[in-house]
């Protein structure tokens, strides 16, 4: 029974769904006006979680925009060729990080009593919280593609200006932008180019 369960977790996910997550994947600048429920986004966040980050720090803060109250707070502040789709998908969601993250650690890496301790300095708990979200942030993109979204990640917007819109008073600094429902074609680019494996690894 455990060999079977090690098999079949080690089998790697069908064509289909690596064309899904990947091959067929884009980033979408046009979005169909079809909803994406809130119970989707709890399912997001609920896959999103379990991404391993260093200590479990888990640091990232996830702000889905939906409303257009809180849509017309955020569109100003995007960059000028991010404003129209910005509004147009169903939801914006900004990815931030707490840098004040160690306060949960007691909780989220209980087998080291003292964990946040490591972290007094706020320079090494900057650099740990952006590393560590960003790579959450790469998470949560794969995880909105297997439930079959679409989703189109943005650096283009006035940091400042959405720290002090969304986050004021708090440690909570914006890493960057995602827009996230059903994509169209329009406005789609062709595939850009990748390096080929020579180019950009090395195995030793």
């Amino acid at each position: 029974m455990a060999y079977d369960a090690v098999t079949q977790r080690d089998a790697p996910l069908s064509d289909a769904a690596l064309s899904q997550l990947f091959t067929e994947a884009r980033t979408r600048n046009a979005w169909s006006d079809r909803p994406v429920a809130p119970e989707l986004l709890h399912k997001l966040y609920d896959l999103t979680k379990f991404g391993p980050t260093a200590v479990n720090a888990t640091p990232a803060r996830f702000l889905f925009i939906t409303s257009p109250e809180a849509k017309a707070r955020l569109a100003p502040l995007m960059a000028e060729g991010n404003r129209a789709k910005t509004l147009q998908a169903p939801v914006n969601l900004i990815i931030a990080q707490d840098i004040d993250f160690h306060h949960h650690l007691d909780t989220l890496f209980p087998h080291a009593p003292g964990a946040k301790d490591w972290f007094g300095e706020e320079a090494g708990r900057r650099e740990t919280a952006f590393r560590n979200a960003s790579l959450q942030g790469g998470y949560l993109t794969i995880a909105a593609r297997a439930l079959g979204l679409d989703v189109g990640p943005m650096s283009g917007f006035d940091a400042a200006g959405v720290k002090a819109e969304f986050f004021a008073d708090s440690n909570v600094e914006p890493n960057f932008i995602i827009n996230l429902g059903y994509g169209t074609d329009e406005n789609l680019f062709p595939r850009s180019p990748r390096l080929s494996f020579d180019q950009a690894a090395k195995i030793l």
